[in-house]
């Protein structure tokens, strides 16, 4: 199985981004995560993203805050899927991570999930891997069934 990258731009990140780690632990994908900062460290995460795929990557997750600019910079030295989690930092909530991520040029696509939705970005990497992964789609439609009953089960007891 492809390995799933997790990329924070700085340790503050790391609250969130441990989210995706505990899903993609549950989902049984190997992942390995690293600090590169689009600004601080350009160069070791332009190395990164530009040999993630010899390496076993088949997904980047980047989680990055303020200008956010990391999964875009990852996504310019890669054509492997990138998805990007605006985290909340300074004075905006969120949002100019939000916009920094989503807002990509034609060539350069970013998948971008909600503010925080570090659950969501494992769960999307999780499926771009199981196009081609029939044992990772089944571990996903387990996964769907049981949050379902568990709606389901929190329905009855309210009606209880």
């Amino acid at each position: 199985m492809k390995k799933v990258a997790i990329i924070m731009g700085s340790d503050s990140d790391l609250p969130v981004v441990s989210k995706a780690a505990d899903q993609l632990r549950e989902l049984d994908i190997p992942f390995e995560m690293h600090i590169y900062s689009a600004h601080r460290t350009p160069e070791e995460a332009s190395r990164f993203a530009a040999h993630a795929r010899e390496e076993g990557f088949g997904v980047i997750i980047a989680a990055a805050g303020m200008a956010a600019h990391l999964a875009g910079a990852l996504a310019a030295q890669t054509t492997l899927p990138v998805i990007g989690i605006p985290c909340v930092s300074g004075q905006l909530g969120g949002m100019d991570a939000l916009l920094s991520t989503v807002q990509m040029p034609p060539g350069i696509p970013v998948a971008t999930v909600a503010v925080g939705g570090a659950k969501n970005a494992a769960l999307l990497a999780a499926q771009i891997l199981a196009v081609e992964d029939a044992v990772l789609g089944a571990k996903l439609d387990a996964k769907r069934a049981a949050d379902a009953d568990a709606v389901r089960d929190k329905d009855a007891k309210l009606e209880g």
